[in-house]
């Protein structure tokens, strides 16, 4: 299923602020949040704004080395849900697919890096049935919450 980053917010949780990652699904309604560390949810808002503050962050770094290596990212795919053995939801799993001078490789990664590459160079986001049917929630859910940005006070 092809999806796009719609937004990067702040849910309030009992643990306090955390950061999330919204996909939308293409003809879906519904949204996938994926919850992700304040680092990594600045660094995709910075992408998606194509923000360049200089000196390149580690998600940048890793995409002037690809380059100078004759690499590309091709496309990600969130592609499993593993649940986490305390009964608090569960961990998003994701490929980076990556074309090399030998060919395409297929990178295991955290879904927050994935995106955070793809916000960067505007590649293919896709998203697995299942992953979609057991990570949706109503897109208005997370449609109040505040931006990323404002929060941080960043950008």
């Amino acid at each position: 299923m092809q999806a796009s980053i719609d937004a990067v917010r702040v849910a309030g949780t009992p643990q306090g602020p955390v950061p999330v990652v919204v996909l939308e699904v293409a003809d879906e309604d519904d949204v996938v949040p994926i919850f992700i560390g304040f680092n990594e949810a600045t660094s995709i808002a910075r992408g998606l704004e194509a923000e360049d503050i200089g000196r390149p962050l580690t998600h940048d770094l890793l995409l002037d080395v690809m380059e100078e290596l004759g690499s590309r990212v091709d496309r990600v795919v969130v592609n499993e849900i593993k649940e986490r053995s305390d009964g608090r939801g569960g961990t998003y799993i994701a490929d980076l697919h990556v074309q090399t001078p030998r060919g395409e490789t297929v990178i295991d990664c955290r879904p927050s890096d994935s995106l955070a590459l793809a916000a960067r160079t505007n590649v293919p986001i896709e998203i697995t049935e299942d992953v979609f049917e057991d990570g949706r929630d109503e897109s208005e859910t997370f449609e109040q919450l505040e931006d990323i940005r404002t929060v941080t006070g960043e950008m």
